[in-house]
C-alpha cells in the first residue's frame, strides 16, 4: 500500500503545532491550574482575539485586493498565519474551559499537593520544586507539572520523607526537606 500525497491529507487531521506540543490531560482527569496560569491563558486568548486577529485580516485583505493572490507573499503568509492563531484561539478556549482553578497559596500542610513548593535532596544536591498545571510548565524555574513523574512521586508524601522517583536513567531518592505553599506568579 502506498503513501498517500500530503495533498489529499486534510490539514486537521494532522496535529496543530501547539497542540503536539502541550501535553494532554490524562483521561478522566481534570485540569488543574493556578489562578495566575489561568489567568495568563485568558490574556493570551484576548490579545489573540481582539488585538492580532484583527490586524493580521486586514493585512490580508489588503494583499487580496492588490490582484494575483497566487505569488502575493503577504496574502499568503497571512493566512498561514490566520490558521495558526485560529488553531491556538481553538486550543486555549478548551484549555480554559476544562481547567480547574486551585488555590493553594498558604495552605498550612506539610504535605504535598497541587501547588505546593517542595525543597528536596538528592544526589544532585538540593533544588526546590513547584507542582503546578500542565499549561504552566517551566523547568528552568523548577515549575513541574502535577502530571509529571517527579510531582507524582511527591504528592501526598510529608516534610521529612522520602520518596523514589523512577526515571530512563535509574531510581532516584528524593529526601523532602521542606513543603510550603507559595503564590504562584
Amino acid at each position: 500500500m502506498g503513501r498517500m500525497s500530503k495533498a489529499f491529507v486534510k490539514e486537521r487531521e494532522t496535529p496543530a503545532e501547539d497542540e503536539r506540543e502541550a501535553p494532554g490531560v490524562p483521561a478522566g482527569a481534570k485540569n488543574y491550574i493556578s489562578p495566575a496560569g489561568f489567568a495568563r491563558l485568558k490574556a493570551e486568548l484576548k490579545q489573540l482575539v481582539e488585538a492580532e486577529r484583527p490586524e493580521v485580516v486586514k493585512a490580508v485583505s489588503w494583499a487580496a485586493s492588490l490582484g494575483d493572490r497566487s505569488e502575493n507573499a503577504d496574502y499568503i503568509y497571512g493566512k498561514k498565519r490566520l490558521r495558526e492563531i485560529d488553531r491556538r484561539v481553538r486550543f486555549l478556549i478548551k484549555r480554559l474551559e476544562a481547567a480547574e482553578v486551585v488555590e493553594s497559596a498558604g495552605r498550612d500542610t506539610d504535605q504535598v499537593f497541587f501547588g505546593a513548593a517542595v525543597k528536596v535532596r538528592s544526589k544532585g544536591g538540593e533544588r526546590v520544586l513547584t507542582i503546578v498545571g500542565i499549561d504552566e510548565v517551566d523547568p528552568a524555574r523548577g515549575l513541574v507539572s502535577w502530571v509529571s513523574p517527579v510531582a507524582r512521586a511527591l504528592i501526598k508524601a510529608r516534610a521529612g520523607d522520602s520518596v523514589t522517583l523512577r526515571t530512563p536513567a535509574g531510581e532516584e531518592r528524593l529526601e523532602i526537606l521542606e513543603v510550603s505553599y507559595p503564590r504562584i506568579e
